[in-house]
């Protein structure tokens, strides 16, 4: 987060001002200190052995005096460095390294701090064991504010590349890559920016969002490149994901580009208000796009979907999940899932109190927009969307308990079945787009083009 001082009603001070009321620039201890370089305190580059007393001694340093630490380009080998408070430490983009040289809990540790900047950095984790926890992870941050991360590198970590606890600031223009579980994980954040980073070639996860608890957390997932994200873990989804959000509400994921994911490119479980647009998604080997279990409100809007098991899933009204908008999406060649019998090649699909509108949807074999499974639909309007090459143009749960659903004014083209009522995933009605078949009570089907 960055924060604008007013400045306005304070007086201007200079040399002459300070001298003039008897105080010398020599006596601000706030006054910031020039760049300091490591190799001051003995830390030398491509030394073979661990220098982490020594890098120590220049990190303390540099916080007590407030210069800023410079690392000149070459490597570093260490361990378990600690920073507890404000500090800047750089290096040379790409030339810098400080390497794990052997195992450890973590390389680097920022605790308690504020207004921490690392730039230019590469960390490697050379593959050595870190932790056994799920927050384990090469650099380990926890209640700090004001971070600034930048143009680092974070790579070959035997478990998370960044882990994140109670965190606020900004992680932006960096490389995570080669790491065992997870990219970036962040836990209880309290007002985080990720942008413009290339996350790729991680065993489980990409980005991770979670609150310990159902709360809001705001962060904002922007601009990344995420790419091969492998889910070696298993499980049914809570791996193998690009952006992953869980219980963290107020999440706005956006602008990234998400391929090559075992999974999801996004996956919701049970986060509120969340905002997923203008994401590009390509071969994905599950639901693209997940909003699921106990969320309240979603829009979907905006985004690029090719090459997946299932285009976009907002389910689990019988968890609670309800109220979203799936907007202006373009959803094609759905292939279902590999790994998930129960993923069938559906473009969009959704429950309750949702709208979906002003989508195109093709090739999608099963059917384009799936509206409710059994009695969980309610209130759904599906109008102005484009659907061609599916077997199922529009599908729609008409059992005991489904009620208001509106479906009007799509374009529907090579269908099967244009629009079809269902009992679960078996067709109980004829072709509702037909006139002469009448939908059920609670439910208006109207003004469709088939083709």
């Amino acid at each position: 987060m960055i924060r604008h001082r007013n400045c306005m009603g304070f007086a201007m001070l200079n040399r002459r001002t300070l001298l003039g009321a008897g105080i010398g620039a020599g006596s601000l201890a706030a006054t910031p200190v020039a760049a300091i370089s490591a190799s001051h305190f003995g830390v030398k580059p491509n030394l073979p052995h661990d220098q982490s007393k020594k890098l120590q001694k220049a990190i303390n340093a540099a916080i007590k005096t407030g210069a800023e630490l410079h690392l000149p380009g070459g490597i570093y080998v260490a361990r378990k460095l600690k920073i507890a408070a404000g500090m800047t430490m750089s290096g040379v983009p790409g030339l810098t390294r400080l390497v794990l040289g052997r195992p450890a809990d973590y390389l680097l540790q920022i605790a308690g701090a504020k207004d921490v900047t690392l730039s230019g950095i590469v960390f490697d984790g050379t593959s050595q064991r870190i932790g056994s926890g799920e927050s384990d992870a090469l650099i380990t941050i926890n209640q700090t504010s004001g971070l600034t991360i930048e143009q680092c590198r974070i790579e070959n970590s035997a478990a998370n590349g960044l882990g994140l606890e109670q965190c606020s600031g900004r992680i932006l223009n960096n490389t995570v890559r080669k790491c065992a579980t997870g990219g970036i994980f962040s836990l209880d954040a309290k007002g985080l920016e990720i942008g413009h980073n290339h996350v790729e070639q991680i065993g489980d996860n990409g980005i991770m969002i979670w609150q310990s608890e159902k709360r809001e957390d705001g962060t904002l997932v922007h601009d990344n490149r995420i790419e091969k994200i492998y889910g070696k873990s298993g499980g049914n989804g809570q791996y193998g994901n690009g952006v992953g959000v869980f219980r963290a509400g107020n999440v706005v994921v956006t602008g990234n580009r998400i391929s090559d994911c075992e999974f999801s490119a996004v996956r919701n479980n049970s986060g509120d208000n969340i905002t997923i647009t203008d994401n590009n998604c390509s071969r994905l080997n599950e639901v693209a796009i997940f909003v699921e279990f106990a969320f309240q409100g979603a829009v979907v809007s905006g985004n690029m979907i090719e090459l997946a098991g299932m285009g976009i899933s907002i389910t689990n009204f019988n968890e609670g999940g309800r109220l979203a908008v799936c907007a202006n999406n373009v959803v094609c060649n759905m292939l279902g899932a590999r790994s998930n019998p129960d993923t069938q090649p559906i473009g969009i699909a959704v429950e309750a109190d949702t709208v979906v509108t002003g989508n195109v949807v093709e090739n999608a074999k099963r059917a384009g927009i799936w509206i409710g499974w059994g009695k969980y639909m309610r209130d759904v309007s599906a109008t102005g969307n484009i659907i061609r090459k599916c077997d199922i143009g529009i599908s729609v749960s008409m059992v005991k308990g489904a009620r208001g659903a509106l479906i009007a004014n799509n374009l529907i083209s090579g269908a099967v079945l244009a629009i079809a009522g269902m009992d679960h995933d078996k067709i109980i009605s004829r072709d509702l787009s037909n006139r002469r078949n009448k939908a059920p009570r609670g439910f208006q089907v109207t003004g469709n083009m088939v083709s």
